[in-house]
């Protein structure tokens, strides 16, 4: 008989510390992309959907690869897996510095930077905080994580367009690849002992636990909300600098819409974590996604001016990645902590298929009609979908049968 006692757990200050730290830098650097856009471009001859391409594959990779980082780091130990995202982030940034083909930037910006994500971000961070802190606990430590991403995008945005201007978009990118190197000793932190085995409770292999959640109505109705999350987010990160620039307004109006949304983005987060152990979940994000929409529509039919940009931007801050903590706080609580890492990947996986249509749909429907008007009132329809489909979720444990008896 197994009597192997549990791995002793990390401190939750440790973890929230090291885990905020890492995914400050992983979204800060990437929540910049959109300042890219117009320098790339204009220098290399390019469309803007040919930049939009790279960056809409960036996230689908982000999410094919975000199930089997999950189900590494559920494995081995989320360590080894910051250790190798770290290094390809670097490169990956370093390639779309060089890249002077649509297929090399595709490569570096797309393929590279995109796997190196699904193994540095909420997933994976998530995994060792569901593992080391407590039930009770958990839905605010996921939101503490979370307000470091906003606080990342909020400091990042603003140094990097001081970068572009400095040294150059190429060398702002190269710079940026070594900072993406500081993740390494930060997963230091994250480190836990092997994972023990034991024949109590209930025992699941991955496809089992795979099959389990896409069988499960309310597993299917949060990848269809985080698909509209995915849309919205990253059409408006990386399109709305373009946009403003095209309504006449000047670029610093757009970097510190980036640095409001960052900002606020901060708050939004850390209440959604805290609300999160109050109220239902599922109304959380409800209420998120039909807000997002009343801000889109109010966005879109008022004067443009800076001013009612700066709001746009608080708002949609607010609302910006505050889905994280509970979507992904409902499935531990639907599904437990064991197999958390791969689902919350998986979900995510649906996320990223949103996220590569609207900065696509972005390009190309810009590209064709000279506007961004289709895609902002997608988004906007979206939105409503996504606030009905999370109104029947569940939150429950799942009934498992009991193991048979030896």
């Amino acid at each position: 008989m197994n009597t192997a006692s549990p791995p002793k757990t990390l401190s939750m200050t440790q973890v929230l510390i090291c885990g905020a730290a890492i995914v400050t830098l992983s979204m800060g650097i990437r929540h910049g992309f959109g300042l890219w856009l117009q320098p790339v471009t204009m220098d290399r001859g390019w469309t803007r959907e040919t930049f939009a391409f790279a960056l809409a594959v960036q996230n689908l990779m982000w999410g094919i690869a975000g199930p089997f980082a999950g189900m590494l780091a559920d494995r081995y130990g989320a360590f080894k897996v910051l250790l190798a995202a770290s290094v390809m982030y670097a490169l990956g940034l370093v390639g779309m510095a060089l890249a002077t083909s649509g297929l090399a930037f595709t490569g570096s910006a797309g393929l590279l930077i995109g796997m190196s994500q699904a193994g540095c971000t909420y997933a994976i961070v998530y995994g060792v905080i569901g593992r080391n802190v407590a039930p009770e606990k958990r839905s605010w430590a996921m939101g503490i994580t979370a307000a470091a991403g906003s606080f990342g995008q909020f400091l990042m945005v603003p140094v990097e367009n001081w970068l572009i201007a400095s040294f150059g978009w190429q060398q702002a990118l190269i710079l940026l690849g070594c900072a993406a190197l500081a993740m390494m000793p930060l997963a230091l932190g994250l480190k836990e002992a092997p994972f023990a085995t034991t024949s109590a409770g209930h025992q699941q292999s991955i496809g089992q636990a795979v099959r389990e959640a896409f069988a499960y109505r309310s597993f299917q109705l949060l990848m269809a909300g985080y698909f509209v999350c995915g849309f919205q987010v990253v059409f408006i990160g990386v399109h709305m600098p373009s946009y403003l620039k095209d309504q006449g307004l000047g670029p610093e109006v757009a970097t510190t819409a980036l640095a409001l949304i960052g900002l606020f983005n901060v708050f939004g987060t850390y209440a959604a974590g805290v609300l999160g152990q109050k109220l239902a979940k599922r109304h959380i994000l409800a209420a998120i996604y039909a807000l997002r929409s009343v801000a889109i529509v109010a966005f879109l039919v008022l004067p443009l001016t800076p001013m009612s940009v700066y709001v746009f931007s608080s708002v949609m801050g607010v609302l910006w990645l505050s889905t994280i903590p509970p979507t992904n706080a409902v499935v531990a609580q639907i599904f437990g902590v064991k197999h958390f890492s791969m689902l919350g990947g998986f979900v995510f996986f649906s996320h990223q298929i949103g996220s590569f249509l609207g900065v696509w749909l972005g390009g190309k429907l810009y590209d064709s009609t000279g506007s961004y008007d289709v895609v902002w009132w997608i988004a906007v329809a979206l939105g409503v979908f996504a606030a009905l489909v999370n109104l029947p979720v569940r939150e429950t444990a799942i009934q498992r049968p009991l193991p048979a008896a030896a």
